[in-house]
């Protein structure tokens, strides 16, 4: 059993297992795996409009809470792999880098496209949560450098703690579900309604397949990158590192070609917190995080910049879409990141 779990969460073996494989099965794993991904997040999609239609309950919220869950699955389980296997930068990456992806690549990207909803009701109350969580671990973590004689860690009690809060957002979310179904009137859908349990089915098995593809996908576009000649650590800080944050885009993707983006917002939103709380606090419990320096100085200050931004254009868009220049700033800062990290030699989070 341990076996299977490393296979699937250590980065390294998924890496042996492909330098094997021949230049042409690799592309064909890689087209498999887009295949998978793409229509993965389809039956997604669809499972969370027909689950919406069902409940009553907004699809921005299941968005948040249901779609956020499953796509950060990936972070939370390496992350929680990498903190056991002694390697906490890894770990703390993980959750720290998909945030900055998450809300600056994909959302930048998403809002560059089409026009992104304002929902005012969940974004100031859990648009409030993503920017007050992610400030947490920011101070938690400085109170580390500047109070712990063993330098900044992240222990095992702030990991309980950070998954406690997790579960009181998870509780205030259902009741902010509760209240939404009453204050977040969507339009009929006079379509045939599809089964309750044929909805759960597709929802879990587009889960699992667009996790599926992500973990597949990678590693095989990474050797072939090595084959190409192209450095290890620029394949370090692009596709190995963006991997786990694969999920969201393609869900975001899928969403908006539905002509669904208030799925993509709340994904966003309600992924950026389960980064915080659930990825890094599980990862903290598994084993202490020791924070290295370049956190302080590059990874945590750009991931302030992004959520702050974010959290400024909410209050500005009082005409309930957010900006293409909008977009366009929250993905130069991401496009900013990456290259400063690569020409600098920051080192790689682990989730870029």
């Amino acid at each position: 059993m341990f076996a299977v779990l490393k296979i699937i969460g250590d980065e390294t073996v998924l890496q042996g297992l492909v330098k094997g494989l021949s230049t042409p099965l690799l592309v064909g794993f890689i087209a498999a795996s887009l295949f998978v991904l793409s229509k993965g997040a389809d039956v997604l999609i669809d499972g969370v409009v027909s689950l919406a239609r069902r409940t009553g309950i907004p699809r921005i919220i299941i968005g948040a809470t249901i779609v956020s869950l499953g796509t950060t699955a990936p972070e939370a389980f390496v992350s929680v792999m990498a903190a056991w296997m002694g390697d906490p930068g890894l770990a703390l990456g993980n959750g720290v880098g998909s945030i900055i992806a998450d809300t600056g690549l994909i959302f930048g990207l998403s809002c560059m496209l089409v026009p992104m909803p304002v929902n005012r009701f969940v974004l100031n109350r859990t648009g409030w949560v993503q920017v007050g969580s992610a400030t947490l671990l920011v101070v938690i973590s400085v109170v580390t450098l500047l109070f712990n004689e063993a330098g900044p860690v992240l222990g095992r009690g702030i990991g309980f703690f950070l998954l406690l809060l997790l579960a009181g957002y998870l509780f205030a979310t259902y009741l902010w579900a509760k209240q939404g179904i009453a204050g977040l009137g969507e339009e009929v859908d006079t379509s045939e309604m599809i089964g309750l349990t044929r909805t759960w089915v597709m929802i879990a098995g587009g889960l699992v397949a667009v996790i599926a593809g992500a973990r597949v996908l990678i590693p095989c576009a990474a050797e072939i990158a090595n084959r190409l000649g192209v450095p290890e650590d620029v394949i370090a800080a692009t596709m190995v590192a963006f991997g786990t944050s694969l999920p969201e885009l393609m869900t975001a993707i899928s969403a908006i070609r539905k002509g669904h983006p208030e799925i993509t917002v709340g994904n966003i939103v309600g992924a950026d917190v389960l980064n915080c709380l659930f990825v890094i606090g599980g990862a903290a419990v598994a084993r202490p995080l020791q924070i290295p320096e370049n956190f302080f100085t590059f990874h945590f200050p750009a991931m302030l910049i992004i959520l702050y931004s974010f959290r400024g254009f909410i209050f500005l868009n009082r005409s309930g879409q957010f900006r293409r220049w909008q977009g366009a700033w929250l993905l130069g800062i991401y496009v900013v990141y990456v290259i400063t990290q690569y020409a600098l030699n920051v080192g790689s989070t682990g989730s870029i």
